[in-house]
């Protein structure tokens, strides 16, 4: 069923703070600014002398984030159907959000990987546990048939329910490479962006990719799913969030989606749950094959299609050939009435990863791209400007950030 709702963004962003989550974290960056940048402080992630070795023809990244709120979607369709299965994708979620961060500098092999688990003992057994370890084991060995070597250096599992409500999964990813190979972003007037899907069915995916990646999940969550998962599972949501924006949708887990591209409906709950996606076979072989002519790779996470704002200087990013929009991100946007502006600067709307490079290049990267069965175009262009910013021309408006 198609579900309209009419709610102004002032209205919505005030929903979105009361859920306690922020699509700029505006206040992190604050709190984080003095820190020092490390070597290339445009690189896309934080990159540090040779501390393993002292070498200084090499640099070390360490890099650490999680699944987000998605374990609380995945806790929420365990506990309805017993299906264990989303558990593995939960732990692809956290790896995935390191090791993409770390592509975008150029590292995309021989990278070790440690994982830490907070739990609720008592309403999360240990087959979840298993299942998630059991989930990064098979992604590394998947990675490993496709030329990408990661290392499982163990990790911890704790028994915190004072202060994890449900589950709580997090990836530190450590390695070391050569300071020759480092790509820092220089994205130039009059470069092409090649956007890689993130829907769709990749050669070493299992199943149809919704896109949702690890972004965006406590909107999704509360705004397509139905009231009554508050009141079976409140261990779901942070007690102190006010009732009216808490499951605020008409969905269940079990509803079904239409997609075009898949011979059966795919659930609501399977659907966002899609297992975040790497690129990182794609642009190990695009990196051996143009490195050199790459000015920049960005990952289209937290700030969605604004997120390349952090990584330029006086250009204007133009994003007016973008993907038709996933029914994922339709139903989102439907379910919730979020203004489009805002869905753009949230969600990655159907690609997740940019490539910025000269246009004779273009047709190369994206003929690899698809070689994985991952759907490539090019997005758009940049020009060049006093300041910084981003248009993006959809079907449903055209959008300024600045």
């Amino acid at each position: 069923m198609q579900l309209q709702y009419n709610i102004d963004l002032a209205t919505h962003n005030l929903k979105y703070d009361q859920r306690g989550v922020s699509a700029s974290k505006e206040e992190v960056h604050a709190a984080i600014k003095h820190l020092d940048k490390g070597l290339y402080p445009n690189a896309f992630c934080k990159i540090l002398p040779d501390l393993a070795a002292g070498n200084d023809r090499f640099c070390n990244l360490l890099h650490a984030d999680t699944a987000g709120t998605k374990t609380s979607l995945a806790y929420l369709y365990w506990r309805e159907t017993g299906d264990l299965s989303v558990w593995p994708g939960v732990a692809q979620d956290a790896i995935v959000m390191n090791l993409d961060d770390m592509a975008c500098v150029g590292c995309t092999d021989n990278i070790m990987l440690s994982s830490t688990i907070g739990r609720n003992k008592t309403l999360v057994p240990g087959e979840v546990i298993a299942a998630v370890i059991r989930g990064t084991s098979d992604f590394v060995e998947k990675m490993r048939d496709h030329g990408v070597n990661l290392h499982l250096a163990g990790g911890e599992t704790a028994d915190v329910g004072d202060i994890v409500r449900t589950i709580d999964v997090g990836v530190t990813a450590f390695a070391r490479m050569k300071r020759s190979e480092v790509m820092v972003s220089h994205i130039h007037p009059g470069d092409v962006i090649v956007g890689l899907a993130s829907f769709g069915k990749a050669i070493y995916e299992d199943a149809y990719n919704g896109g949702m990646g690890s972004n965006g999940l406590t909107a999704a969550r509360h705004d397509v799913l139905s009231k009554v998962y508050a009141e079976k599972y409140p261990e779901s949501f942070d007690p102190n969030l006010p009732r009216e924006v808490v499951y605020t949708g008409k969905h269940l887990l079990t509803d079904t989606v239409d997609i075009d591209a898949v011979s059966q409906p795919v659930s609501v709950g399977k659907l966002i749950l899609s297992p975040t996606r790497t690129y990182l076979p794609v642009l190990r072989e695009i990196l051996a094959s143009c490195r050199k002519k790459i000015h920049g790779l960005i990952h289209v996470t937290g700030g969605g299609q604004t997120k390349v704002l952090k990584f330029v200087k006086d250009v204007h990013v133009i994003k007016d050939n973008l993907f038709d929009l996933p029914p994922l991100f339709r139903l989102i946007q439907e379910s919730s009435g979020t203004d489009w502006r805002e869905m753009y600067q949230v969600f990655n709307m159907g690609h997740r990863m940019e490539i910025y490079l000269p246009g004779r290049y273009a047709d190369s990267v994206m003929a690899i791209a698809e070689k994985f069965g991952i759907e490539a175009r090019i997005i758009g262009k940049v020009k060049r400007a006093s300041g910084e910013q981003v248009t993006v021309k959809s079907p449903f408006g055209k959008f300024e950030y600045h």
